[in-house]
């Protein structure tokens, strides 16, 4: 018996905090698990696309990265994604893996980050121990946002922040909903005169430097500032947190002791 893991994630071009959260979670998990071997993909072509022509880094697609696994006689593998939601990403996975279910003795498939309540609690008290801010601050985070249906995280985020007695912490997304506009709405009547930004992605990547802390005139810090806000922006993506990283080895131990979505 070979006994493999495969650490799905969207990926990122940022050398930075790619170290600072993909490799992270990878090690955390091969740490967890040193009867398994860990593995890698990707499932943004543009990323590693881009990062085999800048780098020279080859990271796998998740078809080829289970060829390799056929190739090299795994017989029994666990997926587990970096993806915050159950969302497009996600059912993608579960599409390029359908074809070779049948080739492997087992195949389990460990949970996204956010997949039920004791997830959102665990990760908003996170945050709220990492970020420390006074009574007239509030707290922005910046998520990615969906056309799916699994965007309903990001509201049930901003409502357990309040359920959890913290009124001065909002949510929004790029591309979803809630919006800027709508958190900013939301912090007027907060009273607020400050704001950190967060982006609330694994990764601080892309939308983190360029759409939510970028000098550009339509950044996020940018609007705000323009709305008489001072904003501090701190790039951390929420796989930097140790409290995250242990999320994802308790999301595969789920998928190993209760054989969490067996194919």
């Amino acid at each position: 018996m070979k006994k493999a893991i495969l650490v799905v994630s969207f990926g990122t071009s940022y050398e930075d905090t790619r170290k600072k959260t993909i490799e992270a979670i990878e090690q955390r998990i091969a740490g967890a698990y040193e009867d398994y071997q860990v593995f890698r993909a990707f499932t943004s072509k543009v990323i590693i696309k881009k990062l085999r022509e800048q780098e020279n880094l080859y990271v796998p697609t998740i078809k080829e990265a289970i060829e390799q696994l056929l190739d090299e006689e795994y017989t029994d593998v666990i997926i587990q994604p970096t993806h915050v939601i159950n969302g497009i990403e996600n059912e993608s996975m579960l599409e390029d893996l359908s074809d070779y279910v049948k080739q492997f003795n087992s195949v389990r498939i460990g949970k996204p980050l956010l997949s039920d309540t004791g997830d959102y609690k665990q990760l908003v008290n996170c945050i709220i121990e990492e970020n420390h801010v006074g009574d007239d601050k509030a707290i922005l985070l910046m998520g990615h946002g969906t056309s799916h249906h699994a965007n309903a995280v990001y509201p049930a985020i901003d409502y357990t922040f309040r359920a959890e007695g913290y009124s001065r912490i909002f949510m929004a997304t790029v591309e979803g909903y809630p919006t800027l506009e709508d958190a900013m709405g939301l912090m007027k009547m907060s009273g607020c005169k400050s704001v950190l930004l967060l982006p609330f992605m694994i990764v601080a990547g892309e939308h983190a430097k360029n759409d939510m802390a970028g000098e550009e005139e339509d950044s996020w810090k940018s609007i705000l500032e323009e709305a008489g806000y001072e904003v501090e922006c701190k790039l951390q993506g929420l796989g930097e947190l140790e409290v995250v990283q242990d999320m994802f080895v308790r999301h595969v131990e789920e998928a190993i002791v209760f054989e969490a979505k067996l194919i």
